[in-house]
Order: C-alpha cells, then sequence, then structure tokens
C-alpha cells in the first residue's frame, strides 16, 4: 500500500492508505474534512476474470461490495478510461464491476468463486470504503486499479504476513514464514514478478491522467 501511496501522490492529489478498515476510513474522513473535488480508489488489485494478465487496468463502473452495489461516476470515469484509451497503455484498459471484500481473498478457488457470483473483474479491500465516503459528501468517485495476483494464482501465506495495520510492510514477519516453509519462495518470486507488472502500468496510468488532466 506505500508503494501505491508513493505512485499516486502528486500535486493536487491528497493519498490516504491503511490496511485496517478503521483506520482507513478515519484517515478518508480526515482528508475529506480538508477539501476534496472526487474520491478515486488507485492502486493494486487481485485478479478474478479468468483472462486478466497481471498489469492490466480496471476502470470501474461499479464496486460490488459489503455495503451493496456503488456506482462509479460515470463522466469521471468515461474520461479516466478514454485518457489510458489513447495512450500506450490502451490494450490493457478493461471497464466493469470491481468487487471489494474485507479481508485477503488469496486463493485461485475463492477467486473463482467470487466472480462466479459478482461477475466482477478484481477484488481489493479498500474501494467499498472509498466509495462510501464519497456518497457521504456527495462526491464524486471513481476507480483505477492494477491487476498483481491473476485470477488462477494463490497466494502464499509469507505475501501478507509481513502487512502492518497502517498499510506499510514489515520485512521479518515474511522471512519468517518462508523459514517456517521454504516452499513458499518460489510462489513469493511469482509474485514479485506480477507486482512489477503492476507497479510499471499504475506508474504510467499515473502519468497519462496527470497529463490528461482528469485527476
Amino acid at each position: 500500500m506505500a508503494f501505491e501511496a508513493r505512485i499516486a501522490r502528486g500535486p493536487g492529489v491528497e493519498v490516504v492508505f491503511a490496511a485496517r478498515a478503521d483506520l482507513l476510513e478515519r484517515a478518508l474522513a480526515a482528508a475529506l474534512s480538508r477539501g476534496a473535488s472526487g474520491v478515486i480508489s488507485f492502486g493494486t488489485a487481485g485478479g478474478l476474470a479468468p483472462d486478466l494478465a497481471p498489469g492490466t487496468l480496471i476502470v470501474a463502473e461499479a464496486v460490488e461490495g459489503p455495503f451493496g452495489r456503488a456506482d462509479t461516476d460515470a463522466q469521471w470515469s468515461q474520461r479516466l478510461a478514454a485518457a489510458l484509451e489513447t495512450s500506450p497503455l490502451a490494450g490493457r484498459v478493461r471497464r466493469g464491476v470491481e468487487a471489494a471484500v474485507v479481508a485477503p481473498l488469496t486463493g485461485a478457488a475463492d477467486k473463482q468463486a467470487l466472480f462466479r457470483s459478482t461477475g466482477a473483474l478484481a477484488v481489493d479491500m479498500e474501494s467499498h470504503l472509498a466509495a462510501a465516503a464519497a456518497a457521504a459528501r456527495g462526491l464524486p468517485f471513481a476507480v483505477c486499479r492494477a491487476i498483481v495476483d491473476p485470477a488462477w494464482r494463490s497466494l502464499p501465506a509469507a505475501a501478507t504476513a509481513g502487512l502492518r495495520d497502517d498499510g506499510s510492510t514489515s520485512v521479518w514477519p515474511i522471512l519468517r514464514e518462508l523459514v517456517r516453509d521454504p516452499a513458499q519462495l518460489g510462489a513469493l518470486l511469482r509474485l514479485a514478478a506480477d507486482a512489477r507488472a503492476a507497479r510499471a502500468a499504475l506508474v504510467e496510468a499515473r502519468r497519462v491522467l496527470a497529463q490528461a488532466g482528469v485527476l
């Protein structure tokens, strides 16, 4: 989450992030009390649609999550998608539904089940909270997320072992998990490659969206 924030941050954009829902809600409320023209859920997501590779960008039309369905702002989302679709990222942009969950969805079977029940392209743990915060203040809301782990891949326990409540990462719990089960190393290295693809897509998307003046 910290690396997502570093990519998103820039002139006119205030960034908030946290892994724990109550901390994120508090940070969102504080940021929005200082004034905002909109809320965008920007970062990475897990893949649900089976044909989407790491680095695919999702511009969501709606979020389906614990609070029900929340539509994104149609005009803003169209402007985001149009900017990306006229850039070198054009072949990697998809429109559709984003799912939101309250706990990490790490297993391929769980991802397949959520895809079947919602038809969502990808999943994250923050978009429903961002949507609720925007709705409570009458602000437009949008989603731009890059897929990290594709639908067919399960994440090793080490992948989430080091995530702190504030959204930063501690290396030591990851190393302890690898010492406990060294067989996870191969899956963790594959995830690192997927994360590089997602990061590159986010960096380029942030540049394109800033140049287009849609943030």
